[in-house]
């Protein structure tokens, strides 16, 4: 079955955009193949300039390992591992400056949890968790971090916290970022908002990036 039709646009490097639209409107399948995890039955994707969508899985892999940040709704962290295991994870794959721990404490630092570096996931608020898993997605310094409802979990004050955050550090690290959420409060942090409904683009705010 084909979930989205005939979606193009283009994202520019730095920007902070949301895509919008109510459950089973494409958003996931969207975010799949932004971050080479799902491959599209036609067209092509680009990330940072390289064309991923006939990759072998080796090289995807080291493209998504270098390149694209992920943070998932429901953290997604390992039970067993402390906030600094947590976030080095990625910086074990690849090659990547510096020392992994001490990569992973200065990002801790960057989204205020450098009092929780030895904390396990069980330890943690929802809030800190999704701080942790803010930080393990730009450990690796990636071209682009996706975020698929990453205040799904979370209720109303920390919601705010977290997106706040992420105004934050969008702000201060230039890193693109593109947020997919069902609620349109979300989605006006955001400067750009591409809106979906039955797999199409039915709206976008900077509309002549886009092609339909």
């Amino acid at each position: 079955m084909e979930v989205l039709h005939d979606v193009s646009f283009r994202i520019d490097r730095g920007e902070l955009v949301t895509i919008v639209g109510p459950s089973g409107s494409g958003k996931s399948t969207l975010l799949g193949i932004i971050a080479g995890l799902d491959n599209p039955s036609s067209g092509q994707v680009f990330i940072d300039g390289i064309e991923i969508t006939h990759m072998g899985e080796s090289a995807l892999a080291g493209v998504r390992n270098e390149k694209v940040g992920v943070v998932f709704q429901a953290y997604n962290l390992i039970p067993t591992l402390n906030a600094t295991e947590n976030v080095a994870v990625p910086l074990y794959v690849g090659r990547h400056p510096g020392q992994p721990e001490e990569r992973a404490k200065a990002v801790l630092d960057l989204v205020g949890l450098s009092h929780r570096l030895r904390h396990k996931p069980s330890e943690l608020s929802g809030g800190e968790q999704q701080r942790v898993a803010i930080a393990r997605a730009l450990a690796t310094d990636p071209a682009i971090v996706i975020m698929d409802e990453p205040t799904g979990n979370l209720d109303a004050a920390n919601s705010r916290k977290v997106l706040d955050l992420i105004q934050d550090l969008q702000a201060r690290t230039g890193t693109t970022t593109v947020i997919a959420t069902h609620d349109d409060l979300v989605a006006a942090f955001a400067a750009r908002i591409i809106r979906l409904l039955d797999g199409r683009i039915v709206e976008d705010s900077h509309g002549d990036r886009v092609v339909l």
